[in-house]
């Protein structure tokens, strides 16, 4: 009587429902016992294992030194070394490709980069600093200056509050698009009103999630000269967020904005960023398909998973380039009223006997976002709304150098295992 189980995956030399012994039972006799004590259990075959070979009825186990030929029997010309039947090496290859180049992506994005991320933001809210910081080079030597003065902590502080502003907005999306008839993704096909829920359901994430993006950006501007470690936590950001949004806690200035100031421009730059990207994304898959001479081989990684990465990084360049302004003024009517202590973008420079890095207090008087705007544009001019740009383009250049050192390893390793 043959045991019942679900699916199991195919392609990989597992087990399906065309293989006759998928799922079957056969009988086997309990080693060690005499003939007559002997009796039969009837055992299941075992659920499927990606990366595992079942072995057949009478099949055995082999041994470390003894090679395999078909079926699992012993062979004398096949080893170890052999690629099985069900598993070929190129599929293996592609798979450890993919998720080797998606990991080194994801920890350039959110771990290498954030000191850049950290530099940016410092530059948006100093509105005393003499130098905008407009290429990399000044960019780089200000955080050079700061690492020597405060260590190398300095750079990356708030970076755990910046994966937990991206953990509630993928939770708060999720949620909202469960509850509402807002789509979560686009169809390929898709109507105006399907992008207009969609577009709208960014917009809600970002508003929810705007409260704790306020206490993650006081993380990651804040100079490490007044903070105080024993005090704070990994959640430090959900409980100022929560402070926030309550209105409870310590005690603000009375230039604080509430919330309802920020809810525009904080809907306005997540929907512009999040279009600006999509579109810019499509095009370009689009012109690399186009000016391709032959078709993409999905074989080869570096048609499967390079494309997709190139385009995703010019999407969120030119988002990022395109809502630059409306960043920086987000970003300091954020900030304004929080008594933040920042450091000074325009260098370390020796204060009083100690020579400790000069600090400066965010002391910005705005009314609304398009008083902010305004007062950048009239007293720090055009300039003043791309402050910090050096550290975006650094940020950028850092993923891209990364990105091609790894397609340069990923060819180098297919080049090896054509030629073996």
């Amino acid at each position: 009587m043959a045991s019942r189980r679900p699916d199991s995956f195919d392609g990989l030399g597992y087990r399906g429902r065309d293989d006759p012994l998928y799922g079957a039972s056969y009988p086997v006799r309990s080693a060690g016992a005499p003939a007559e004590l002997q009796h039969h259990h009837w055992v299941t075959t075992p659920p499927d294992i990606p990366g595992s070979r079942n072995l057949h009825p009478a099949e055995r186990t082999p041994q470390y030194d003894e090679p395999l030929g078909e079926h699992g029997a012993p062979a004398a010309t096949a080893g170890w070394d052999a690629p099985q039947p069900g598993v070929p090496p190129a599929e293996q290859l592609n798979r450890f490709a993919g998720f080797g180049i998606g990991l080194v992506s994801l920890f350039t994005e959110n771990v290498l980069a954030h000191p850049c991320i950290v530099l940016r933001r410092q530059c948006q809210v100093n509105y005393h600093a003499s130098c905008y910081h407009l290429t990399p080079f000044s960019a780089v030597t200000v955080m050079y200056n700061i690492t020597k003065a405060q260590g190398l902590k300095a750079l990356w502080k708030g970076m755990g509050s910046t994966f937990i502003v991206h953990g509630i907005t993928l939770g708060a999306e999720g949620i909202i698009s469960e509850f509402t008839p807002l789509p979560r993704e686009l169809p390929h096909r898709w109507s105006w009103k399907q992008l207009a829920g969609h577009l709208l359901l960014k917009g809600l994430t970002a508003v929810v999630a705007l409260p704790f993006y306020c206490a993650s950006l006081i993380e990651t501007v804040q100079s490490e000269i007044v903070r105080d470690d024993s005090s704070s936590g990994l959640l430090d950001c959900v409980r100022e967020g929560l402070a926030r949004l309550l209105g409870v806690g310590a005690p603000h200035s009375c230039r604080l904005l509430p919330l309802s100031s920020l809810l525009l421009p904080a809907a306005l730059h997540a929907v512009l960023r999040y279009a600006i990207a999509a579109s810019v994304q499509r095009a370009a898959l689009w012109l690399h398909q186009r000016s391709r001479k032959q078709r993409a081989d999905p074989s080869n990684p570096l048609d499967a998973y390079f494309p997709e990465l190139a385009a995703a990084w010019a999407g969120s360049l030119v988002a990022d380039v395109a809502v630059f302004p409306l960043e920086t003024a987000l970003h300091r009517l954020s900030l304004q009223g929080t008594r933040t202590i920042i450091d000074a973008t325009d260098g370390v420079v020796a204060a009083g006997n100690g020579g400790s890095p000069l600090v400066l207090p965010v002391n910005t008087q705005y009314d609304s976002f398009s008083d902010c705007l305004h007062s950048i544009r009239r007293k720090e001019g055009g300039g003043g709304f791309y402050r910090g740009f050096g550290a975006l383009v650094a940020q950028y250049a850092l993923h891209a150098s990364l990105l091609a050192a790894a397609r340069t390893l990923l060819r180098l390793l297919l080049l090896e295992g054509k030629r073996s």
